[in-house]
Parts: structure tokens; sequence; C-alpha cells
């Protein structure tokens, strides 16, 4: 299908507006992962230091909120939106961000922007995310259970490894010829994707190699955090706090942030202001699953190159010019799971 048509921001901004809306933070970027790490480190901090559940609990709760946050300044990198400099920007979000969380960004980078070219069209490589909504509330339920319980963890993560052991036997039956002649990019989740022709066996190989590449970093990642943990002189403690974060409330944060994004939206090629849906959101959903303005969805694939900080001024000055009565918003997250779960019971997954 033919991309779906972007908006023109002469049309509705002014050319000082657009400016201040596009300009992009030195300091707003770093500070804002410095933000998400320092909550990480002074929830377990308390958690640990009261050794009280009820600080365990909401350790977990924030810790899982920071990860998604975490996750969300890696997408924002992936736009190019964290620093004016593209190697300092590069930086931030893999190194500082997307890796502790298992993301790479060169991948989501060219799998996240054929997402926007082709946002709830046959081709959008996250489609699967919104597909199978509306469903009913006892398959929420059952989503729900296999996020809190570690299940969908393991899931995801547990075939990452099996794949990272098999390219490591790739690699060593092939005495590592295999890593000088694959094909680096067929490798890629957006491998494919946007039409061009791609050789099958090379690209199961190069998928294999890839996947492992990004688990071994994501386990290296956690190995320096368990290190940090020990060096902290409480332990495994912290680590394990982070870890259980990391299994349980940061999936859940993050399924209800896709869902929220275009689940049983009224999407079409046509009009760009039905794409996305915007969820506004109270101080409790901002402290969850809507993080760093996430929540303004719609206005971010409107024009994906304003930084989160400030997609709350292009709502604003939308509203301002009625644009809302175009866009799908919704008052908060409780009423879009009411919306998406609105089916019958059934056996469903």
């Amino acid at each position: 299908m033919p991309a779906v048509k972007a908006a023109r921001p002469t049309d509705i901004f002014t050319p000082d507006n657009w400016a201040r809306l596009t300009a992009v933070s030195k300091w707003r970027g770093p500070l804002m992962i410095a933000h998400a790490w320092i909550v990480i480190i002074a929830s377990i901090g308390v958690a640990v230091w009261t050794a009280h559940p009820l600080a365990w609990i909401a350790a977990i709760i924030l810790v899982g909120s920071r990860q998604l946050g975490l996750a969300i300044l890696m997408h924002d990198g992936a736009h190019g939106l964290l620093h004016p400099r593209r190697k300092v920007n590069n930086f931030l979000a893999q190194w500082a961000s997307g890796i502790f969380v298992g993301s790479d960004l060169q991948s989501y980078r060219a799998y996240h922007l054929i997402h926007h070219r082709y946002t709830q069209q046959p081709e959008d490589p996250d489609l699967r995310l919104s597909k199978p909504f509306p469903t009913s509330k006892a398959s929420m339920a059952r989503k729900i259970l296999r996020d809190l319980t570690g299940l969908t963890f393991l899931k995801q993560r547990g075939a990452q490894l099996v794949t990272m052991l098999s390219a490591a036997r790739l690699i060593i039956m092939s005495g590592g010829k295999v890593l000088s002649g694959y094909d680096s990019k067929a490798g890629r989740p957006e491998a494919g994707l946007a039409g061009e022709t791609v050789d099958p066996a090379k690209q199961s190989v190069a998928q294999t190699l890839f996947i492992g590449k990004v688990t071994a970093q994501f386990i290296l990642a956690q190995l320096l955090l368990l290190a940090l943990s020990y060096l902290s002189g409480f332990g495994a403690l912290p680590f394990l706090i982070w870890f259980i974060a990391l299994a349980t409330t940061f999936q859940l944060f993050l399924r209800i942030r896709n869902i929220a994004e275009h689940a049983c939206t009224t999407t079409g090629s046509e009009d760009p202001f039905t794409h996305a849906r915007t969820t506004y959101a109270n101080w409790l959903e901002r402290a969850t699953v809507a993080p760093y303005w996430v929540n303004y969805h719609s206005e971010h694939h409107l024009f994906m190159g304003i930084p989160c900080y400030n997609l709350p001024k292009a709502n604003a000055l939308l509203v301002a010019k009625g644009m809302d009565q175009r866009m799908t918003i919704a008052g908060g997250y409780w009423s879009v799971l009411k919306q998406v779960t609105s089916l019958p019971a059934t056996v469903s997954a």
C-alpha cells in the first residue's frame, strides 16, 4: 500500500512556532536520561536501605516505569532528538539507555521509520501490536498475568538466548568465516519490510548473527549492572530489584503504552491526524505507563521532528486551532483499556 500521508507543518504552525517546537536542546536529552537513572537508583536505594516490602513493591513499579523511560528516550534518539550532535545523540540512545533494556539503536531506527511510513498498513512492522484489538477482558487479564509473572520476558529473552547460542555455534563451526561473509543489514528486523529483495538463506544466517550480537550486548549490560550492584556494598539485591522490574512491570507498562498508541484507532493513509492516539495522562500514569511525554503519540506521528519535551506545546497549539477534532484523543489510559477490551469473553490468547 502507499505510504501514509504526512501533515504539513506550514499549514498549522507559524515559522517561529515551528522553529521553537523542533529545536533540539543540548541539555534536555542528557538530563532526561540522568533523571531516569536517578529515579532508578534512588528507588532501589530506598528499598534496600529500608528492607520494607512496600518499598520493594514501589521500587519495582518505579524502576519498571523508568526502564520504559529509557526505551522511550532511545526512541527519541532514533529520531535524532536527544542531542543536536549526531554522535552524541547516538551514544546516548545506544549506550546510556537502549542497551540496558535490550534495544539496538541502528536496527530500531530503520525498523521504526518503516512504522512511521506505513502506520497501520499491512507493511507496518508494528501492526502485530495493535491488530489483536479489541479483545476480551479475559484475554487482557491473561496478558497482564503473563507480564507480571515474568512469562512474557522469559518467552522473549529465552528465544533470543537460544538464537545467541546458535550464532555462537555458527561462528565456532565456521572458524569465524561466517562473520566475514554475511550481510549485517539483511539480519536487521527491517530487512525485507520496505519491499527490497532479500536472499532467504543469507537472511536466516544474518538474522541469527544479528540477534546473537544484540542479545550478547544486553547480557553484558546486565552483568555490568550486577557488578555495580556488588560494588555498592549490598551484594546482588540492587540488581535483583532492577531485574525483577525488567521482567515484570516494564513488560506490562510497555504493553499498555503500545496498546494506547494505535489499538482501535481509525488509521488510514488519507488523513495523517488519524494515524495514532494521544492519551491525556494524570500524574500516576505519567509516573508509570507514560514517562517523558510519550502519551502525545498523535503529535509525534504528525510531526516526528519534535522532541518529546515539546510535544505538549504542539498539542496546545493544535487544540487552539481546533485540530483536536480530527485527532484520536483519549481522556486517560483506563478509558483506552476499556475500549480495547470491549469484546465478549472468548478463548483467545
